[in-house]
């Protein structure tokens, strides 16, 4: 077999033992090493990364690696020209033709099967037989909770509710000029639908995040959608959340069965007028598809993979910083982590260190190393530039553990949700503060904000004139229709003036 040949792209020191058919070859690769070996099936390969489980790559080629101490993929803010930026904020791309193509038949067999097709594809992706697939949450009898995990999310519920009904606006009645009134009343979306995935992880917070504006907003049907545990249950968790906020109905379904069912409405599923809620790229596909259909359903924001952005400086705990960074990294291989070092005296040694060892002690430790594979670092020289480089990307979270990190907030223009100061970590705002989790990733931090109880409701704006108010107003009005050449418009106001001036006439004699 020809030489291949590995670069090795970071500084590390470590140990590598080539299996061989009879006998082990040990060989020793110092600092910023290239080395060959003619038993190394699949090409050149660069390896630059935050933190990578090469164990797992080395091995399914026949090479054991052991002690491995990885540094970061790394570049100098002030050594990149525009394009290197702007390539740098990029996200992996999302090849959506094909994914389009797997969506768009269960779409249209949702809309002509509705509940058939429904159970057919759960019964398919997630291995479970259903008789029915709608439940009532007023049928379902109150979940046993051990006492601590209630106790939680009652807490949760607490917060979140405080912080979304804080959000209700007062009505305001602005008189313009004297007997012309203006406001705008805000009226609930009739219908919503609330996805909650499974897969991986369960995320009774998401039902949190997603019900309880829903209930504030006073929505009257509210649906949300879960995969069914094996046995067909709905989970503890989500169900005792969902009941708490006032959920009216469960569906048992996920994927892009499950966002056709209630963006089409079936024989047990209520239509929606919007849907809301993360997902997978299939989940995602499907909310794009139907957004764009006869369906007439409106989606919360477009969606990606999640994603943290952590400014840090020389008085950030190094054993934080890795644990904030691996929060994010352990909800998939293609979540996205950023680390901006702002000024001198980093010790990214350490922050290496923690990294590797936090990572090896989680359980979804190989979900965060594939995603701190595709993850870097930035260098700023100071706070307004890492400040700069964190508005360019956009982050779905921004922590900032620097000191007085309060200062910064006002210079911050795009990110999702906010995290200031050492002891405020991304997990609070996942779980419990009070603000929302369900949050723009992919860089749509730039003009879309996260799930609020403005998501859940329409406005309305109402206007009301007095005879002096028309009187006044009239004029101008009828000027503009003529510069725009629309005659029906003047005339709707000219014919009121005309009585008007009749009435005013006819009660002077």
């Amino acid at each position: 077999m020809d030489s291949q040949i590995i670069r090795l792209n970071w500084r590390c020191n470590f140990l590598v033992q080539q299996r061989r058919a009879r006998n082990f070859r040990t060989l020793c690769v110092p600092k910023s090493a290239s080395f060959q070996t003619p038993d190394f099936p699949g090409g050149m390969v660069l390896y630059s990364c935050l933190y990578v489980n090469i164990d797992e790559v080395f091995t399914s080629r026949g090479i054991l690696v052991k002690g491995i101490k990885c540094s970061m993929k790394s570049y100098k803010l002030s050594e990149l020209n525009q394009d290197a930026l702007t390539g740098l904020k990029a996200r992996p791309r999302i090849d959506f033709s094909s994914i389009f193509g797997v969506v768009q038949p269960i779409v249209d067999d949702v809309r002509k099967r509705g509940d058939a097709a429904v159970r057919d594809y759960t019964a398919k992706f997630d291995k479970v037989e259903l008789n029915e697939i709608v439940v009532s949450v007023s049928d379902l009898p109150e979940p046993e909770l051990d006492s601590a995990v209630k106790e939680a999310f009652d807490v949760a519920y607490d917060n979140i509710y405080a912080f979304h009904a804080a959000q209700i606006s007062v009505e305001k009645n602005v008189e313009n000029m004297p007997g012309v009134k203006c406001k705008r009343v805000a009226r609930s979306i009739s219908s919503v639908g609330l996805y909650v995935p499974g897969g991986t992880a369960v995320l009774p917070s998401t039902a949190l995040m997603l019900s309880i504006p829903a209930q504030i907003a006073g929505c009257g049907t509210v649906v949300l959608a879960t995969p069914p545990s094996q046995d067909g249950s709905i989970c503890k968790e989500v169900l005792y959340c969902a009941k708490k906020a006032g959920v009216t109905h469960i569906l048992k379904a996920g994927g892009a069965q499950a966002i056709s069912a209630m963006a089409w409405g079936t024989e047990s599923c209520p239509k929606v007028e919007k849907i809301f809620g993360p997902g997978n790229q299939y989940v995602t596909a499907a909310k794009m598809i139907l957004q764009n259909s006869e369906a007439m359903i409106s989606i919360d924001m477009p969606a990606g993979p999640s994603e943290v952005l952590v400014i840090a400086d020389r008085y950030a705990s190094p054993v934080h910083l890795a644990a904030d960074l691996l929060s994010q990294a352990e909800h998939g291989p293609d979540s996205q982590v950023v680390l901006v070092i702002a000024g001198d005296g980093v010790d990214l040694k350490a922050i290496e260190e923690e990294l590797s060892k936090q990572c090896k002690s989680l359980p979804r430790g190989e979900f965060a190393s594939k995603a701190l594979s595709h993850s870097f670092t930035v260098f700023a020289r100071d706070m307004v530039e890492a400040v700069s480089f964190s508005n360019l990307y956009a982050p779905e979270h921004l922590i900032i553990n620097v000191k007085d990190a309060e200062k910064w907030e006002s210079f911050i223009q795009n990110a999702g949700s906010v995290f200031l100061g050492p002891w405020t970590p991304e997990s609070v705002g996942d779980y419990a503060s009070g603000t929302n989790h369900v949050l723009p990733t992919y860089g749509y931090a730039r003009m879309y904000g996260g799930v609020s109880l403005d998501s859940f409701l329409k406005y309305m704006t109402v206007q009301s004139l007095t005879e002096e108010g028309l009187r006044k107003l009239g004029p101008y009005v009828e000027k503009m229709a003529e510069v725009e050449g629309l005659d029906a418009h003047k005339r709707a106001v000219s014919l009121r003036l005309k009585d008007i001036k009749a009435r005013q006439i006819s009660s002077s004699r």
